[in-house]
């Protein structure tokens, strides 16, 4: 993916502006930025998220494969099985387990018949390491599960529909140490896979589990980089500034 000179306003008031930048497959890229930055906002203008707030106005070009997301004709759902989302608070569908991860390739069309579909299953479950603990449960409701295995069938339920980008917005801010841990030991292992986009607070997660970070201020991305150079060796104030804790 990549952004040209994007804003994004809500009214009159400008939350981002001016953002350009090229999201690699290869990596994972980190968002980092004090409260209120603008670093969740522009996470969501990369797959239309922002159409459902109705004062949302987006400029600039996204591109996802050379093609502008926010064109005329673009159809969103497809965009948004392109690029899946795992949010802040894990969100489950009130279905079971099997139905959370079948949804998505269902109406897709991307099974025919029920073996394929529960191959896509077991594989997307297998991905998000989450097969061996839910297989003899597959019937039981997604709401039923702890936390941090809530979290991981989100992103199973992302990845059964075959994504190109995985958008993360602080997935595991809601999580425990453990299941955090475990959340960035599934971020490292679907690395390479798909384009993976996590915004985060904890400076210590960017830098364990992402290659290059983005350093959002005041709706304005300072900095962009590899993630070793950001955090030893930036080249704006702004960012030494954050990320020794002088302000945040």
């Amino acid at each position: 993916m990549s952004a040209k000179d994007v804003s994004v306003f809500y009214g009159d008031k400008k939350a981002i502006d001016g953002v350009s930048i090229d999201i690699p497959t290869e990596y994972v890229t980190a968002f980092i930025g004090p409260s209120g930055c603008g670093k969740s906002t522009f996470l969501r203008t990369l797959n239309r998220m922002n159409d459902t707030i109705p004062s949302a106005r987006v400029e600039g070009a996204i591109e996802l494969d050379g093609q502008d997301i926010y064109r005329s004709g673009m159809d969103v759902v497809q965009l948004r099985a392109r690029v899946g989302m795992v949010f802040q608070k894990p969100n489950p569908f009130p279905k079971s387990i099997y139905e959370n991860i079948s949804y998505g390739p269902k109406i897709h069309g991307l099974a025919e018949g029920k073996d394929e579909l529960d191959a896509i299953v077991e594989k997307s479950l297998r991905r998000a390491g989450l097969w061996e603990e839910v297989k003899d449960r597959l019937q039981d409701s997604g709401t039923a599960l702890s936390g941090g295995q809530q979290q991981r069938l989100c992103i199973a339920r992302a990845i059964a529909v075959d994504p190109e980008v995985i958008l993360m917005d602080e997935p595991c801010s809601a999580l425990d140490p453990i299941a955090t841990a475990k959340i960035e030991e599934l971020i490292a292992e679907l690395n390479g896979r798909y384009a993976i986009v996590i915004v985060t607070h904890s400076m210590q997660q960017a830098a364990r589990v992402s290659q290059r970070t983005a350093f959002f201020h005041l709706g304005k991305m300072v900095e962009y980089g590899r993630t070793s150079d950001i955090f030893t060796n930036p080249l704006e104030q702004r960012t030494q500034d954050y990320i020794t804790g002088r302000y945040g």
